[in-house]
């Protein structure tokens, strides 16, 4: 078993971090640098998480648990548009990332207005892709229930924000309600903003967590951390991508960010121990930029 961690620290000898995961059979899932600092998003197996703890308080680091990494979260706005006010899911996104989630930022594209908002089938497919959806709406106890429909449909759970109190049983298609949010015109820095977002944080992790124990019923043959790492070093053309984590875990499969209709026949015959990833996996074009989208098959299917 692994343990999804965190790392913080500066940017000198930050590869030896990068070498002693190596060196313990841990896998990098994510790297941020930001000025001075790097964010290190890893996996290491339960037994060595002590050495990683060592090996950044050498280095004058920090490391907690991140319970949300391995995943990849949509974070749906109505529209993105400057009038709209998306202070709010763009705050929602930067503050999921300090946990270890990898998340996309969607504006639909008829969204807006309380009356006419739609939804289309290709942005429905485009979230169901993602392990969760936050769907960040406004600030009007009529205009949120009004707008449930934006996610029936979708087949991932849900969690709506918002800025009134609601219960969840208001909103039908929902799996969670955090209030404390809506449409703000400034960036969420005060006390009250603050609270919501851990609490936001807090229902987020308890519903992958109960996403990951309905998964261990019945699990893949091979975790996606591993198929993260066996595609990085078998598909050389993933050397080639300057996008943010060029394969992207999630909690049963990966994004890879490479053309489906030129390289899908490369993602199928990489080899993990003794399977070709074609056989253990449902290999399909992505709604995002026709990458590749690699959903791992329950053992149950194959076995």
């Amino acid at each position: 078993m692994y343990e999804t961690l965190t790392y913080v620290g500066g940017v000198h000898r930050h590869e030896e971090m990068e070498e002693l995961i190596e060196d313990l059979g841990g896998f990098v899932l994510q790297e941020n640098m930001l000025q001075m600092d790097l964010i290190l998003t890893l996996a290491v197996p339960i037994e060595d998480v002590e050495k990683v703890k060592e090996k950044a308080k050498e280095l004058l680091g920090k490391v907690k648990v991140a319970p949300m990494a391995g995943t990849e979260i949509a974070v749906v706005s109505p529209t993105l548009a400057r009038h709209h006010l998306p202070h709010a899911a763009c705050d929602i996104a930067e503050y999921l990332r300090r946990y270890g989630a990898k998340d996309n930022m969607i504006g639909l594209a008829r969204g807006a207005g309380k009356g006419i908002s739609r939804i289309s089938e290709e942005e429905k497919q485009l979230i169901n892709e993602h392990d969760l959806a936050i769907f960040a709406l406004g600030s009007f106890k009529h205009c949120i229930k009004e707008k449930t429909h934006l996610f029936e449909g979708i087949n991932v759970p849900v969690v709506v924000t918002g800025a009134p109190k609601l219960r969840v049983e208001e909103l039908p298609g929902a799996t969670a309600y955090v209030s404390g949010f809506g449409r703000i015109p400034r960036r969420l820095k005060r006390g009250e903003n603050i609270r919501a977002l851990k609490n936001l944080v807090k229902v987020v992790e308890e519903i992958l967590d109960n996403r990951r124990r309905e998964m261990a019923e019945d699990p893949p043959l091979v975790p996606p951390i591993v198929i993260k790492s066996e595609i990085e070093h078998q598909v050389h053309a993933i050397k080639n991508v300057y996008s943010p984590t060029p394969v992207t875990s999630q909690l049963d499969g990966v994004r890879v960010k490479l053309n489906y209709e030129r390289y899908h026949k490369d993602i199928e015959n990489v080899k993990v121990y003794e399977y070709k990833l074609g056989d253990i996996a449902e290999i399909k074009p992505s709604m995002m930029y026709d990458y590749i989208l690699v959903k791992l098959l329950p053992e149950t299917s194959i076995i």
